[in-house]
């Protein structure tokens, strides 16, 4: 139950402009005695123009009512809601994903059929993006070169969507790994948060970029940037050929030394997915490892006011206006009828 307590006022100076009219009153200059005549309309009686002192002081009351109610709109009055609390971990993630032209290999299954190693990621990776509430998280796509697909972000709605768009060889065919650890470090070292916090995921070994991953590595360590990193394909293909069928291995080309390196130099952790079920086993992990909720903030919408108080004092003022206008009108039309 929210009390008076919720009411609370953007601008409350303004409520010092309430005794204006009566420093005015008291401090400006006599108006000159020689004012002219007011013009009377012919035949009505200027007592139609007067009141009593009673009705005068009710006058004078609404007048001094419609001001101070003009004061508190300015005031800018509020309502705070009921406390909502925001979940805040402090952490931002920067996902990498390798888009060369060996993650199109059909050596993974989704829902029972052969899919594309991208095809997978898409599927666990989308998940893990949903459950990331209240991390800020960014979105690297890397093959010939590494590009920001999405700068660091709290909607992760447009990450999950711009990863579901991703394709195949837009990033070109080979794999930057330096590139895009570098490019994910130099967005995340400027920023004031203590956790710094990377996820890159390939299926090769660093076959382009001008940045090696040797030197990609230093600056994540100068910059305090951990790095987790995912292997992802499996370690046997069955091929049918005409000589019968072959066992092949499709990550032969998958360098998991550097992986292990990256990672445990950077205070990460390296994972080997050979499966779809692996997969999401390794993000479950890194739910576990990068926890999301680290504390929380309390939020109290606020729903403006001002706009009681300010028609509240049109509507009297325009009852003062019609009050003293009507009793004029009234003495005309009595007027019109003794002449009739």
């Amino acid at each position: 139950m929210i009390g008076w307590d919720a009411l609370t006022l953007e601008w409350p100076w303004a409520l010092l402009l309430g005794p204006l009219p009566l420093v005015i009153r008291r401090w400006a200059p006599p108006v000159a005695q020689s004012v002219r005549a007011v013009p009377v309309p012919f035949g009505v009686p200027a007592a139609a123009f007067s009141s009593g002192g009673g009705r005068q002081r009710v006058r004078a009351s609404v007048a001094w009512i419609c001001w101070l109610l003009l004061v508190l709109a300015a005031a800018d009055p509020q309502w705070a809601g009921e406390p909502i609390e925001l979940g805040r971990s402090g952490r931002n993630l920067m996902l990498a994903v390798d888009l060369s032209g060996s993650m199109k290999e059909e050596d993974l299954e989704l829902n029972g059929q052969p899919a594309s190693r991208l095809a997978v990621v898409k599927s666990v990776l989308g998940p893990f993006i949903e459950r990331r509430s209240g991390d800020r998280l960014g979105l690297i796509l890397f093959g010939d070169e590494a590009y920001l697909q999405t700068p660091l972000t709290f909607d992760r709605e447009t990450v999950a969507q711009m990863l579901q768009e991703s394709a195949i060889g837009l990033a070109g065919e080979r794999t930057a790994i330096g590139s895009a650890i570098g490019l994910g470090v130099r967005h995340l070292r400027d920023l004031p948060e203590a956790q710094r916090v990377m996820i890159l995921l390939t299926d090769g070994r660093n076959t382009a970029g001008e940045l090696s991953p040797e030197e990609a590595l230093k600056l994540a360590v100068e910059t305090g940037v951990r790095i987790h990193t995912i292997g992802v394909g499996a370690d046997e293909l069955l091929v049918r050929t005409l000589f019968g069928m072959r066992r092949l291995n499709p990550s032969a080309e998958l360098d998991e030394r550097l992986l292990q390196k990256l990672a445990s130099e950077t205070g990460g952790e390296y994972f080997r997915a050979r499966e779809t079920r692996e997969l999401e086993q390794i993000y479950a992990t890194l739910d576990a490892i990068e926890p999301v909720r680290q504390g929380t903030e309390v939020y109290r919408p606020m729903t403006a006011l001002f706009f009681w108080p300010l028609g509240l004092a049109v509507l009297l003022g325009l009852s003062l206006g019609l009050a003293s206008f009507f009793p004029v009108v009234r003495e005309q039309l009595s007027l019109q009828k003794g002449k009739a």
